[in-house]
């Protein structure tokens, strides 16, 4: 007679050179096919990015076009043409839902007013630049007329102290609008417009001049 018995062989699993016991549970489910259910996926370095590259937020490269608008002379050595060739969009949101702030006076509708005429004046001087032959893309002029913007945040401060003097305040209003409409306009408006260029700077001028109305409520 033969007797005896047979006990279950230790299988073990060879995971980068470790040797790791499987339980009885985990040998079940792997001979009846639901090995699948015990696999770990791995993890996802794309998965792991920080939320400012998640949300392809560059701040050195915003704050540099910042700078770019501030400072528009072209003997201080800035690269300018960066603000038109590599357009973003959450600088120049940041900065019209910026200037929407300090307009508010109380009145939330006036934020949604200004990012209404932000969109759809960017639209217009793109419509006008193309009829005109100029090479340039909405979200390029989108980004450039957000970020101009910057000029009337700057002189924002500056009127509610001289307020009170309306010759002063006038002049520092167009100073503004000037700063403002140049920034925008030495970006916008290139060579290939050649005579033509009265006719794109001019309505880049009166855009700028309708935002610092919704700001000053004149």
């Amino acid at each position: 007679d033969l007797s005896g018995s047979i006990t279950t062989p230790d299988v073990k699993l060879n995971l980068g050179g470790e040797f790791i016991k499987e339980s009885t549970a985990t040998m079940f489910l792997r001979q009846r096919g639901y090995g699948w259910l015990l696999e770990v996926e791995d993890d996802d370095p794309e998965d792991n990015k920080p939320l400012l590259e998640e949300l392809d937020i560059d701040l050195k490269d915003i704050y540099y076009k910042i700078r770019c608008v501030l400072m528009p002379m072209p003997s201080l050595g800035f690269n300018r043409q960066v603000v038109r060739d590599n357009p973003d969009f959450w600088g120049p949101l940041a900065v019209v839902l910026f200037f929407s702030m300090i307009s508010l006076y109380g009145q939330f509708k006036v934020v949604s007013w200004i990012i209404t005429i932000w969109i759809f004046g960017s639209l217009t001087i793109f419509l006008l630049a193309r009829v005109l032959g100029g090479e340039v893309a909405y979200g390029q002029v989108l980004g450039v007329i957000g970020y101009s913007l910057l000029p009337l945040i700057v002189i924002a401060p500056v009127l509610l102290v001289v307020g009170s003097f309306e010759v002063v305040s006038t002049i520092i209003k167009l100073f503004g609008v000037f700063w403002a409409a140049y920034s925008a306009a030495s970006l916008l408006v290139g060579e290939e417009f050649k005579t033509k260029k009265p006719l794109l700077i001019y309505p880049i001028f009166l855009l700028y001049i309708y935002f610092l109305s919704l700001y000053t409520g004149v």
